[in-house]
């Protein structure tokens, strides 16, 4: 039996698992801990690293973002709590950042495993994953890098922004949102799922046919 074969990874719809988890903050029961708030779970390779450093200082500089947003954040590495802690100390020394969001120590790697977070072709460490869980801990989205190309946090807060609006307006988002070549700022209205509202389409929207047809919020 291939390795892998040992945990049913989650996906697209899934509920997110219920694990108690070592932080920098304390001892945390997910996703209840985060309950009725979004939050962000990602994964860093290892404590220390200039490229996950930089990614720190990126998620911190935009954690008010996404407080705004409802959404909190939690790192994870396969480290222990006490290299955690020196290390998010020596960024706020270093660069005048302050760590505000918990980091888990799973130096087991046992939530990195149930999470696949951890690529046999990519060494022992874990990718730069990230998860996007909602307010009823259902995961919404699933992002993987490999370790040498550092994330973009701007894009994880247009995601997240992105996810909110389609729950609340019942639309979709086109490419690049809310800066989109074809529509702008608009969104996207679901399909038609019949003949007659087919031909009603281009008559309340704005449309480049009746199975494209956009909004403004």
């Amino acid at each position: 039996m291939d390795e892998m074969d040992l945990y049913v990874i989650p996906t697209l719809g899934d509920k997110f698992p219920e694990v108690s988890v070592n932080t920098t903050e304390g001892k945390i029961e997910l996703p209840n801990h985060f309950k009725g708030k979004w939050f962000v779970l990602f994964s860093h390779p290892a404590d220390f690293t200039p490229v996950c450093t930089t990614e720190f200082v990126a998620f911190a500089k935009r954690y008010d973002k996404f407080k705004e947003l409802n959404t909190e954040l939690i790192g994870l590495s396969i480290d222990q709590v006490f290299s955690h802690i020196k290390w998010i100390q020596w960024i706020e020394e270093k660069f005048n950042i302050k760590i505000n969001f918990p980091i888990i120590a799973d130096d087991r790697g046992e939530l990195a495993e149930l999470l696949g977070m951890i690529s046999p072709n990519k060494g022992s460490n874990t990718v730069r994953a990230v998860f996007v869980v909602d307010d009823k801990g259902i995961i919404r989205a699933i992002l993987y890098y490999p370790q040498e190309v550092g994330r973009n946090m701007d894009e994880i807060l247009r995601l997240v922004k992105a996810l909110q609006t389609t729950d609340k307006e019942n639309v979709a988002t086109p490419a690049n949102w809310p800066n989109n070549e074809l529509v702008n700022d608009e969104v996207i209205i679901p399909p038609a799922s019949t003949r007659d509202e087919a031909e009603e389409r281009t008559k309340q929207y704005d449309c480049f046919d009746w199975w494209f047809c956009h909004k403004k919020l």
